[in-house]
């Protein structure tokens, strides 16, 4: 069972900010959890920001899950994304 992969704006625009190294990975690495995209997320405690976040080495990328689709909030380093 394959999910869809949506960025919002906001999202976007975190990634285009990244270095091309950090971004290539984010995407390799988000490909990888349209699957099962629950397995290797982590339920976040404040849900203003979003209900789940996947840890992608020192960056954070933050979704929710809508039907068949995984929507990303917002992308950014784990030192800031949480602010």
């Amino acid at each position: 069972m394959t999910y869809e992969i949506v960025l919002t704006k906001r999202a976007v625009k975190d990634l285009e900010k990244l270095e091309e190294r950090v971004k290539r990975k984010i995407i390799q690495q988000l490909k990888e959890y349209k699957n099962d995209p629950l397995t290797n997320a982590k339920k976040l405690i404040n849900p203003k920001l979003g209900s789940y976040r996947y840890k992608i080495g020192d960056y954070r990328a933050i979704f929710d899950v809508q039907n068949k689709t995984i929507v990303i909030l917002r992308i950014g380093h784990r030192k800031v994304i949480y602010k």
